[in-house]
């Protein structure tokens, strides 16, 4: 079966009795374009998102017929969990994990990473006071910038800044 956009999400979907098939997906494999996975029923899935927007989240829907409805499910893996105690420690929190490339998530007034046990440590050192815990990562924090036009034709971010800085006139 050859899936090419969601059509939905669980919060928004009216499934009417039918049985709903998990697809599961790593936390990573969620941004990927081409991807093969056999839903818990044995279906086997390709999914095939062109759209250069497209990520897939907890609960979305990939295809239904009159018998079931297939529902992606984003495993749990290990995650470093921090629960800043003020603004200041949120921001220099991320500023360490950004400093690192590293994807963040925010879930529940929680910074969370995938596990990386160098990480862990420095995150201890500087006192944040991290905790290892097995949890979803559903939540991403978009942290780049494309320089590309998006799907409806709307300039990114990254567009509309290079234009204000390219369009003002030379003194």
């Amino acid at each position: 079966m050859v899936i090419k956009q969601k059509i939905g999400n669980l919060n928004s979907f009216e499934v009417s009795g039918r049985s709903i098939d998990l697809v599961s997906i790593e936390w990573f494999e969620a941004n990927k374009r081409i991807l093969h996975k056999r839903a818990k029923s044995g279906t086997e899935i390709v999914m095939k998102f062109m759209n250069e927007a497209q990520s897939l989240t907890e609960g979305d829907v990939l295809w239904e017929d009159e018998r079931r409805v297939l529902v992606v499910e984003i495993m749990p893996c290990e995650a470093i969990i921090i629960q800043p105690a003020s603004m200041y420690q949120m921001a220099s929190a991320c500023y360490e994990i950004g400093n690192k490339h590293l994807p963040l998530f925010f879930q529940n007034e929680e910074i969370l990473i995938p596990f990386e046990a160098p990480i862990f440590k420095l995150l201890s050192v500087a006192g944040y006071e991290p905790k290892r815990e097995m949890r979803k990562l559903v939540n991403p924090l978009k942290t780049t910038v494309s320089p590309h036009l998006n799907v409806e034709g709307k300039q990114s971010l990254f567009s509309k800044i290079l234009q204000l800085t390219t369009s003002a006139t030379d003194v």
